[in-house]
């Protein structure tokens, strides 16, 4: 019993010496304060974080957006080809091209694609 007792008893100073030892050299100093700021998106922390981007990166990634789906969309119509009737996915796949050239020259005519506005 006196044996369990001692076992015990240092095992619990252990564990108070680790957890002190743990605590004292776990403390972040003032001086690191933006080191330990996250860092996010390449823009500087120690500026604004409200910084504007261009309207043109976001319009560039809208257009990547919609015609990565549209990829999505013509390689099912591809598959469906040979099991399908001709003219019917004549047809289908006509009007889905139709409708991204209309919205392709009306992204153009309204000058959405210039980089230099």
């Amino acid at each position: 019993m006196n044996l369990v007792l001692i076992n015990v008893s240092t095992v619990m100073m252990l564990i108070c010496l680790i957890s002190i030892m743990l605590v004292i050299l776990s403390k972040k100093s003032v001086i690191d304060l933006q080191k330990s700021s996250p860092f996010e998106c390449g823009f500087n922390t120690m500026s604004y974080s409200r910084l504007p981007f261009s309207i043109h990166f976001f319009l560039i990634a809208v257009l990547f957006l919609i015609f990565d789906i549209e990829i999505i969309i013509i390689i099912p119509m591809i598959m469906l080809m040979k099991s399908t009737k001709l003219l019917f996915w004549l047809f289908t796949s006509l009007i889905f091209v139709f409708i991204l050239i209309i919205g392709l020259y009306h992204e153009w005519y309204n000058g959405m694609l210039n980089w230099t506005n």
